[in-house]
């Protein structure tokens, strides 16, 4: 009998969460529409939904006119039943963001990072103090937030301390997981940036609409998500994707990871930039931070920039061509932003490029896009982790959150020495 109870309340859950999915991302729809796009019968439909309305987790948005018969009344998920707050630890800032559950940003905080290789625990903080300021600027109830999604580099183990092995920033088993845990109760989640882009475009971004699709991420770092059949492809331990350690020239300029020849080295903002720097004779580009001076460097003018930016648009297409080869992707999404800052003047000569490199068959069934959410991409798609949660779970309700303030966090190793 047990057992049966738990079978019985398990498919509820499992078909609340399909109508939820759908509700998310594709809503407003009406129960008709559900019923036709789940299978589910319309009395299932009705009492689901009957469900979660009396929650408070999805609500009536209007109605539309039907074929003969009363209208239809559209149903949405209720922007204001809850909040996600999503994070972007990147090479040069923290930015943290809230949401409401229309993808709505609410607030915003950023924390500008100087060290090349950061104090895990200074990361942290920021991210702590990140999640309180938004919190507090959005004027919401800390118990309404569903959940932290902290998106970083490097690979994530999917374990309860999300411990980060992240080569190019010295991190080396850094249980950040724990350590965020230690200064909130609001429930955290931790992947990798370019897989968190990936969900975001795929979403709601560039990627809609295709089952097999590639989604790079160009910054100060270069990565991918490759979506396999609608599912993102992580690997035997979740490390798939490090795009830009693919080697494109062999014993070539020293990457940051400290291998030669990697695809960052060249394509990366970082690495675009000691190119410059190196061809002008010592004298760097203009400019007080990384994303200023790559700015600066797209606007120059002058013969030396104009030939290593045609070198790294040469670079990045034939990139694009190894991954067009290897995942036979109906489309390659190039985002993060030094990606969209590339794309958005060289997008014509990157498929070019891609065209030349690629094999005449996968390249003809590919399209190559720019991502269509922005710079603050990353952010989005880490909110949707605990959103992705939500809906998996059909809706469960929420445990109370009563802890923002930084606390305590456990003992992180030291970043490690970069092999040079």
């Amino acid at each position: 009998m047990d057992a049966r109870r738990t079978t019985v309340r398990d498919m509820r859950r499992a078909n609340r969460s399909v109508l939820l999915t759908r509700i998310w991302l594709d809503g407003p729809l009406s129960r008709h529409e559900l019923g036709q796009s789940t299978a589910l019968s319309l009395a299932s439909v009705s009492n689901l939904v009957g469900e979660m309305i009396a929650e408070g987790l999805v609500e009536e948005a209007g109605s539309v006119e039907s074929d003969g018969g009363r209208p239809r009344v559209l149903l949405r998920v209720a922007p204001a039943y809850g909040y996600l707050v999503g994070a972007d630890v990147g090479e040069t800032r923290v930015q943290v963001e809230l949401f409401d559950l229309a993808m709505t940003a609410l607030a915003k905080a950023e924390y500008p990072i100087a060290a090349a290789e950061p104090d895990p625990r200074q990361v942290t903080d920021h991210l702590l103090h990140g999640l309180a300021a938004v919190i507090d600027q959005a004027g919401v109830d800390p118990a309404a937030v569903l959940g932290f999604g902290v998106a970083v580099s490097g690979t994530v183990e999917r374990t309860a301390d999300a411990v980060v092995h992240a080569q190019t920033l010295g991190w080396d088993g850094v249980p950040l997981g724990a350590m965020l845990r230690a200064g909130t109760d609001i429930p955290v989640h931790i992947d990798n940036g370019a897989k968190t882009l990936g969900q975001a475009e795929m979403w709601f971004g560039a990627g809609r609409g295709v089952r097999h699709a590639v989604v790079a991420l160009v910054g100060s770092g270069v990565g991918a998500c490759v979506v396999a059949d609608g599912v993102g492809y992580r690997g035997a331990h979740s490390s798939a994707g490090e795009w830009g350690h693919t080697t494109i020239v062999y014993g070539g300029r020293r990457c940051r990871c400290g291998n030669l020849g990697c695809l960052e080295a060249y394509v990366g903002a970082e690495g675009v930039l000691d190119r410059f720097r190196q061809a002008n004779r010592g004298r760097p580009a203009a400019g007080g931070d990384e994303e200023t001076a790559f700015g600066e460097l797209l606007r120059a003018g002058s013969r030396t920039a104009a030939k290593v930016l045609d070198e790294t648009v040469g670079y990045l297409g034939a990139g694009v061509a190894n991954l067009v080869n290897l995942f036979n992707p109906e489309r390659v999404v190039l985002g993060g932003w030094a990606g969209l800052a590339l794309g958005e003047r060289y997008l014509p000569q990157i498929r070019e490029v891609t065209a030349r490199h690629a094999l005449r068959q996968p390249y003809a069934q590919t399209s190559i896009e720019l991502c269509r959410l922005g710079p603050d991409a990353v952010a989005m798609g880490a909110a949707t982790l605990p959103m992705a949660r939500l809906l998996r779970d059909g809706g469960v309700p929420r445990e109370p959150v009563a802890r923002l303030s930084p606390a305590p966090v456990p003992p992180a190793r030291r970043p490690r020495a970069r092999t040079r």
